[in-house]
């Protein structure tokens, strides 16, 4: 009798600890099915490309396949301000771009645009993932951003189809297609440009139809998007170190688990690592590469590149006063201290 009684006993056991393995554990639970669209302006096979790609892979690892990223590359979503837009209206949830398309949202952050502000990538790194660059980021979520990490576009130079630059009065009077940005359409009408402001998408037709006669983007940016094919000189002026920053939309943030938000920021960090990495390795062979196009490289003086930072000054102590100078003053700081190490 005994027996009898202990073998519905047994079987209601087993029948719940079968039940409990299956229930999903505590950050399992944390866990839920999300597609995550994911914009960016370059080409899928850019520097930006790959590491969105190296992303989505680490981030769907990460959550065991729960959390998916859907790409869009080639400004297929829009330029980075309608992108940005989007994000803080919830209607898109991630993306990279450039810094300088935030200035109209959070001014400070035309700091990075400065002209020769940083002399390597080492301390635009420090900078950018120390306190400073960590502080900017802290400013977005007031402004229905989020700012995850920082990756590298890399320092811009120069190309155009009418003549070679190789002083600064070789830059009078060309059509120079520059970032939606007051402090660069200000610095490259100080060299005696003519800055025409324009979305990153609309470039490439810009050049090709002679609307603009040159641009400036880093070497891997010149490449993968084929700027090649319809600029002829390329000067190597270095004057701005530019950075992109891998943003998501704050009312979709804010609807995320912990365990979710963790996961996002893991893999961001591991694509940061990969991005650098990457376009670091392709910026050294772009070079060759664009050469071989047959574009006409020329490398500014040194004392060339002195006066176009002297000729700049005034832009940029007018931008730095009007973003407060205790920014300013921080910057510098962050700077100096990263020479020091």
């Amino acid at each position: 009798m005994l027996r009898s009684l202990l073998k519905p006993l047994g079987l209601c056991l087993a029948l719940t600890a079968g039940l409990l393995a299956a229930l999903p554990s505590p950050a399992q639970a944390e866990l839920r099915p999300r597609v995550i669209r994911f914009g960016y302006g370059l080409a899928e096979d850019s520097n930006q490309g790959r590491a969105v790609r190296f992303f989505a892979e680490e981030l769907l690892r990460l959550s065991a396949g729960q959390l998916k990223v859907r790409s869009f590359g080639g400004a297929s979503l829009g330029a980075d301000i309608q992108m940005q837009n989007a994000l803080i209206g919830g209607a898109q949830e991630m993306m990279v771009g450039s810094t300088a398309t935030l200035v109209g949202i959070v001014k400070v952050f035309g700091l990075y645009d400065l002209p020769f502000l940083f002399n390597d990538v080492h301390e635009a790194d420090a900078v950018l993932d120390g306190p400073f660059g960590q502080k900017l980021l802290t400013l977005l979520p007031a402004h229905g951003l989020i700012g995850l990490t920082y990756w590298e576009n890399g320092f811009r130079d120069l190309t155009n189809t009418r003549r070679p630059i190789t002083r600064l009065e070789d830059l009078a009077g060309v059509k120079l297609r520059v970032m939606q940005n007051p402090l660069y359409i200000d610095v490259f009408d100080a060299f005696g440009a003519h800055a025409v402001p324009l979305p990153f998408s609309e470039l490439f037709t810009a050049l090709e139809t002679g609307t603009v006669d040159g641009q400036e983007n880093p070497l891997t940016t010149i490449q993968s998007d084929k700027f090649y094919e319809v600029q002829r000189y390329l000067s190597l002026t270095h004057h701005v170190y530019s950075p992109w920053i891998l943003l998501a939309s704050g009312p979709w943030w804010n609807g995320l688990s912990a365990e979710e938000q963790a996961l996002i920021r893991q893999a961001a960090a591991a694509a940061r690592d990969f991005e650098r990495a990457d376009t670091r390795r392709q910026a050294a062979q772009a070079l060759a590469f664009l050469e071989a196009q047959g574009m006409q490289v020329n490398r500014l003086p040194v004392a060339e590149i002195e006066r176009m930072r002297e000729r700049a000054q005034p832009a940029s102590e007018r931008f730095a006063a009007e973003i407060g100078p205790q920014w300013l003053s921080e910057l510098q700081a962050a700077i100096s201290q990263a020479r020091q190490h």
